[in-house]
C-alpha cells in the first residue's frame, strides 16, 4: 500500500536535524521518499498542510496492566502505593480484565501520538497484553512482571523462580518478532525488592542467550535504597552490575536516588534510563539528574509509567513536565526543547534498540509517523523556527490528527481505525468492577 503524506512540516530528527516543508511517501511499512516526492499513483493522501509531520512518540516505561487502576492509587508514597493497591489489583486481574486494561492504554497512547512503548506487564496472563497490542497496532517491547521475593501482599503475586523463568521464556518463543517484528520480548524482572538474587541472575544469562532486553526498576525511592541495601548489603545500581546485569541492552526506569558511583557505572555500562517525571512528582520520589545523565553521554528516553502513578498516559505533558522540573535546580537553559524531543524518539529508540529502525524521518526507516494539527489557540503563531518548542511546551493529546505505525494508518482524526472505542470502554468498566471486588477495594 502507498500512503502520501502532503505539504506537511517535517521535523526529521535526522543527524542534521532538518526540518523540511515537503512530502512523504510510505510504501508497506517504510518511508520510501522525503522532500519533493514525484507525482505517484497512491493509495491513500493525508493532506499535512500547516501541520507538523514528526517521528512516533517512543514511552520507554508503561504498565499497560495497570491502566485500569487510574485513580485508584493516588496520595502514596511508593512502596505504599505498591503494598496497599497496585499489588491487590494486580492480583485480582483475569485475562479479560488485563486484555481491556491493555486495550485502554493504548488507546489513549495512540491518540496521542506514542507509537512504540516499553511495558512491563503483571505476574499472570500476560498473553492477554499481546494479544491486546497485536490488535492495538502499537510497536511494543515488553513480558511478564517477575516476582519471586518479597514482603506484605507482594506475596498475592510471588510465584517460584523456576516457574516465573520458565513462563517467561515460552510467552518469549511465543511472541518475540511477531507481527512482522513489531512485537519483541523484553524479560522484565520487577525491582530488586521482588527478585531474589538466583532469579536475577539467570535473568541475565537468559537475556544473553536470546539477545533481548532486560526492563526493570531501580533507585526510585529512598526507602527502596535502604530496604536494597539492607537486604542485599549495597545499593541498588551496585548491586545489579556486580550481578553483570549493567549493559546496553538494561532499560532502567526511574534512576533518581543515584549517587556519583553510581552514575559512573551507568555511563560506563551505557545503560538506558527511562525518565518518568509526573510519576516522579506523584510519588513523591524526587527528581531524576537527567541533565547530569545526558552531559555524560548517558541514553535517556521519556515515559508516563503506568496510569495509576500519573493518570495521563501523554507524551506531550511527559515533555514538557521533563523540561520544566530541571529548570529551577540547573537554570533556565538546561533542557531545550530540541533534546527533550530528541528523548521523547531517537532517545526511546535506542532504549528499545531500533534506532535504525524508527526515532526519525528518513527514507528506509519503518512508517511510524504522526501528524499533529497546530493551528489552534493554544499552537497558534506558527514557525517552523520554533517546532521544537510548540512540541514540547504547547502541543497537548488532541491536537494529534493522524497515527501510523509500520506504514498502516491506526487513527485519523479522532477516529480509530483498528479499535473500537465504546466497546473497549464497556469492557473496561465491567472489568475493573470484577478486579475491585475481587482485590476487596469496593
Amino acid at each position: 500500500m502507498k500512503i502520501l503524506i502532503k505539504d506537511g512540516i517535517i521535523v526529521t530528527m535526522n543527524a542534521k536535524r532538518q526540518i523540511i516543508q515537503g512530502d512523504i511517501l510510505i510504501e508497506d511499512d517504510q518511508i520510501s521518499q522525503l522532500g519533493d516526492v514525484e507525482f505517484q499513483q497512491v493509495d491513500k493522501t493525508i493532506d499535512a498542510r500547516g501541520k507538523l509531520v514528526i517521528p512516533g512518540l517512543i514511552q520507554s516505561h508503561v504498565h499497560l496492566c495497570q491502566t485500569l487502576f487510574r485513580g485508584m492509587a493516588d496520595d502514596l508514597q511508593l512502596l505504599d502505593w505498591l503494598n496497599l493497591r497496585i499489588w491487590p489489583l494486580e492480583a485480582a486481574h483475569d485475562e479479560d480484565s488485563l486484555y481491556y486494561s491493555a486495550l485502554l492504554g493504548c488507546g489513549e497512547l495512540l491518540r496521542g501520538g506514542t507509537t512504540s512503548v516499553i511495558d512491563m506487564g503483571t505476574v499472570r496472563h500476560t498473553s492477554a497484553i499481546f494479544e491486546a497490542v497485536s490488535r492495538a497496532g502499537i510497536r511494543y517491547l515488553g513480558g511478564k512482571c517477575m516476582m519471586d521475593h518479597g514482603n506484605g501482599n507482594a506475596a498475592l503475586l510471588t510465584e517460584d523462580t523456576t516457574t516465573s523463568l520458565q513462563e517467561s521464556v515460552d510467552l518469549l518463543e511465543r511472541w518475540h518478532g511477531r507481527e512482522n517484528g513489531r512485537l519483541n520480548y523484553a524479560f522484565c524482572p520487577r525491582f530488586v525488592p521482588s527478585c531474589s538474587e538466583e532469579m536475577l541472575l539467570q535473568v541475565k544469562q537468559l537475556a544473553d542467550e536470546y539477545q533481548v532486553p532486560v526492563h526493570t526498576h531501580a533507585s526510585e525511592n529512598k526507602d527502596e535504597i535502604e530496604l536494597v541495601i539492607r537486604e542485599r548489603g549495597r545499593r541498588n545500581i551496585v548491586y545489579l552490575n556486580d550481578l553483570g546485569l549493567l549493559n546496553e541492552r538494561l532499560i532502567l526506569a526511574h534512576c533518581i536516588q543515584v549517587d556519583k558511583a553510581e552514575q559512573n557505572l551507568l555511563t560506563t555500562a551505557k545503560v538506558n534510563v527511562a525518565h518518568c517525571p509526573s510519576c516522579n512528582l506523584k510519588l513523591a520520589s524526587g527528581i531524576a539528574p537527567v541533565p547530569e545523565y545526558l552531559k555524560r553521554g548517558v541514553n535517556v528516553s521519556l515515559g508516563a509509567d503506568g496510569a495509576p502513578a500519573n493518570n495521563n498516559l501523554s507524551m506531550f505533558i511527559e515533555m514538557r513536565m521533563s523540561a520544566l522540573i530541571q529548570k529551577p535546580i540547573w537554570g533556565p537553559t538546561v533542557m531545550p526543547a530540541e533534546e527533550v524531543f530528541e528523548m521523547a524518539t531517537l532517545g526511546g529508540a535506542r532504549a528499545m534498540g531500533l534506532q535504525g529502525q524508527i526515532g526519525s524521518l528518513e527514507e528506509g526507516k519503518k512508517a511510524d509517523i504522526v501528524v499533529v494539527d497546530i493551528n489552534k489557540w493554544h499552537t497558534c503563531p506558527v514557525s517552523a523556527a520554533g517546532v521544537y518548542a510548540q512540541l514540547v511546551y504547547q502541543v497537548q493529546t488532541q491536537d494529534v490528527c493522524c497515527t501510523i505505525i509500520d506504514g498502516k494508518i491506526i487513527m485519523e482524526k479522532g477516529e480509530f481505525l483498528t479499535l473500537d472505542q465504546a466497546d473497549i470502554l464497556q469492557g473496561a468498566e465491567s472489568s475493573l468492577q470484577r478486579v475491585r471486588q475481587r482485590a476487596g477495594l469496593v
